[in-house]
């Protein structure tokens, strides 16, 4: 049954997921539209071949401006919006959920939470990091993605928000060197917010965060304490919060790598690059920005276009 909902999927060289993407949530959706970023491999084709919409917009480094430029230029004819990765899919039981409840709910709902299924070396990790709930649709005009480097979140601007029972689900399908280099890439962009966050800069908008669901604002808060704990010793004592007092442990070899990676290799990546920029900029702002854009070729101040 095809739902009043269009699907906005960002894509870049994504010919490993976007088929199944796609396919999961063609039957209940009415528009499906790719935002590509000049992909190299067959993204394209296999997205027009499966019916989508596709549109080509340049990669700013940034999700948020993407998406929020899917926004505004797309041309979106549903009452409904639903932001999905292109290494993301939709559960059975998520799909059934949606055509149920989806054409029912009051008028003052707005907006739709999801649970996050995480996948890690094709097993579901459930321990170590709590439930994750993020909201992924809304109703087209209400909803926009905050302007934030990393852990952006959708935010609205009138309304109420429903959390949804079933899950969606974050599973890659690429090697383990693909995801530690695409990490690598993260990196710098979370030393960014977290800088941003420590020194309480205007470079990203904080207006929308009291519009966000409430796991999100608390997890905000979180990022705020964690930002201004010491470099280096935070990381390692995030890894052993997820690992051992989460139970992490008891997932296997899979579980290891996992938080090992995400939780404690990465942020500790994240720090490296804190501490280099500090090293050479101390606390100035100024000389922050100058530095990120110079060495990483990143215009901090390019996220004011969203």
């Amino acid at each position: 049954m095809s739902l009043d909902i269009s699907v906005i999927i960002l894509t870049y060289n994504e010919e490993i997921h976007i088929r199944r993407c796609i396919e999961r949530i063609r039957p209940i959706a009415k528009q499906i539209f790719i935002v590509d970023c000049f992909s190299t491999d067959s993204t394209v084709n296999i997205a027009k071949e499966l019916g989508a919409d596709v549109y080509q917009n340049k990669w700013e480094n940034n999700h948020a401006l993407q998406f929020n430029w899917a926004l505004d230029n797309l041309p979106i004819k549903t009452k409904w919006v639903m932001r999905l990765d292109a290494d993301e899919y939709l559960t059975d039981e998520l799909i059934i959920e949606l055509q149920n409840k989806l054409p029912n709910l009051d008028v003052e709902i707005t907006g739709i939470v999801l649970p996050l299924r995480r996948m890690f070396m094709n097993q579901h990790i459930k321990r170590g990091v709590g439930k994750i709930l993020l909201l992924r649709i809304f109703q087209y005009g209400i909803g926009r993605c905050e302007s934030r480097w990393m852990d952006e979140h959708i935010s609205l601007n009138s309304g109420y928000q429903v959390t949804f029972e079933h899950e969606f689900a974050d599973h890659n399908l690429n090697h383990i060197g693909w995801w530690t280099s695409k990490h690598n890439g993260y990196a710098i962009r979370e030393a960014i917010d977290l800088l941003d966050t420590e020194f309480g800069w205007s470079v990203v908008d904080k207006t929308a965060e009291s519009m966000m669901n409430e796991q999100a604002l608390i997890k905000r808060k979180k990022k705020l304490k964690y930002a201004r704990a010491p470099l280096f010793w935070r990381s390692f004592a995030y890894f052993l919060y997820r690992y051992i007092l989460r139970l992490g442990f008891t997932e296997g070899k899979a579980g290891f790598l996992w938080h090992f990676l995400q939780g404690w290799w990465y942020r500790t990546l994240v720090d490296a690059k804190i501490y280099e920029i500090k090293k050479s900029c101390g606390n100035n702002p100024e000389k922050i920005i100058a530095y990120v854009k110079e060495k990483y070729e990143i215009d901090i101040n390019a996220i004011h276009k969203s």
